[in-house]
Formats: structure tokens, sequence, C-alpha cells
């Protein structure tokens, strides 16, 4: 009841918002779009802080303000409202096309220029990562392009990896861990858990140009979270 109630204040809230953004930020409309995203995102942990903790490791070594393209591994509907725990708000989220479907969610998607990389054609989507990049915001993909039902990393498409060489971003794995558990496929309540966010170290993809280089990055990052994903849960054993 919390949830909705934090919901249905930030839509009565937002036009003035979104107003006082334009006004006194000077942003575009997007960037004030995404940040409102990010808040909403912040206040939904808060509103979880009875049922969840949320962990952040190795996040201290992203620069705010420098552009990253960001892949994560996905496990649940809750995982984009975790990006909250992230130190910077500018985030245009890559995702595939059902979620612009659902008309509670479509307007403030496209207003806050969110990727739909199943939609569209590649040059747009390519042209859309340059854009985010070069007014210092971060892209975000979710390279297995749904939510894995067992924990485990799924087939890794390649369209995060082509975007970062062909812009020269760094690239950062993120990996992500108690989604599943919030809200397991088959419950109505949530239930107590600990989210953990941990960032890997930066790549360089100025070292992937040739033409096999997404197929190298994309092994090497799949292989790095895998490792990553499994020392987290070890741990929380």
């Amino acid at each position: 009841s919390l949830l909705l109630l934090w919901t249905l204040f930030c839509i009565l809230v937002f036009p003035f918002a979104f107003a006082l953004g334009l006004l006194f930020l000077r942003w575009s409309a997007d960037k004030v779009m995404r940040w409102f995203v990010w808040l909403y995102g912040r206040g939904w942990m808060l509103v979880m802080v009875p049922f969840v903790t949320f962990q952040r490791e190795q996040l201290d070594q992203l620069e705010v303000g420098k552009p990253y393209l960001f892949v994560i591994n996905h496990l649940s509907f809750f995982d984009t409202y975790c990006m909250a725990m992230l130190p910077v708000y500018d985030i245009t989220f890559a995702v595939r096309s059902w979620p612009f479907r659902m008309f509670w969610y479509s307007g403030f998607m496209r207003l806050a220029r969110y990727l739909d990389v199943e939609g569209s054609h590649w040059d747009v989507t390519l042209s859309n990562c340059r854009c985010a990049f070069a007014s210092g915001g971060t892209v975000l993909f979710f390279p297995e392009g749904h939510r894995s039902r067992d924990g485990q990393l799924q087939r890794f498409y390649s369209g995060g990896f082509k975007a970062a060489i062909s812009t020269g971003v760094p690239l950062v794995p993120l990996c992500i861990d108690g989604t599943d558990k919030l809200l397991p496929p088959g419950r109505k309540l949530l239930r107590p858990c600990r989210i953990r966010l941990r960032a890997l170290e930066p790549i360089d993809t100025t070292d992937y140009s040739e033409e096999d280089g997404h197929l190298r990055l994309r092994k090497l990052v799949k292989g790095r979270m895998a490792e990553a994903l499994k020392q987290m849960r070890s741990e929380g054993e």
C-alpha cells in the first residue's frame, strides 16, 4: 500500500516537479524526466526499507558526469527501480518493445527518450546513444533481453557491446542479486530480502574495434559477470 501511495504521489507532483526542472535547472525535458525517474526509484527504496536491505558495492569507481554504457543481468521487474542505487541519475534505459505498450509507462518512457532496441532500426538506437553520451549521460542495456527464471545468466545479445565500441565509451558491467527473491513468480506479497548491486571494473572499448571485437567483449563481460555473481551468492550463504 505504501508503494501504491508513493506512486500516486509522484504522479500528482510530476507536473510541478517537471516544470521546476525545466525553469530552474534549465535541463532538457528528457533529462528532467530521467532525473524524476531516478528520484522515484530512490523513494521506492525508502518505502522498501522495512522489507529490503540495499547494499552497494564498488560504485565509488564511477565518476558522476562521465559517459558510460552499463550492462546488467536481469532478474526481476524491480531491477529498473534499483538503478536508483547508482550515483548517476541521467540513465537512458535500452529495453525491448513491450514496456512501451504499457500505457501507464509509455508516456514517461518516451518523454525520457528511452530506447526501444527491438522496435527501432539499429542506426536510430546508435544515434540516440551518441546523443546521450554527448550530454554526459549514461545508457543501460539488459544484454539478456528478458528476465532469467533460474538466476543464471542467459544468452547475451550484442547490441550494447556494439554501441559501446562504436561510441568509444567505457563499458561497465553491473551485477544485481536478490531482486528475484523480493517477489518470486506465483507470489502476491513481497518478502524480505537483501539486494546487492556491484559495479565491476570499467572496460576500455577502444581495444575491441576490429570486426569481431563485440564478440570478444561480450564473452569477456559475461565471464566476469558470471564469476562476480557466483562470488556474491557464495558470500550471502
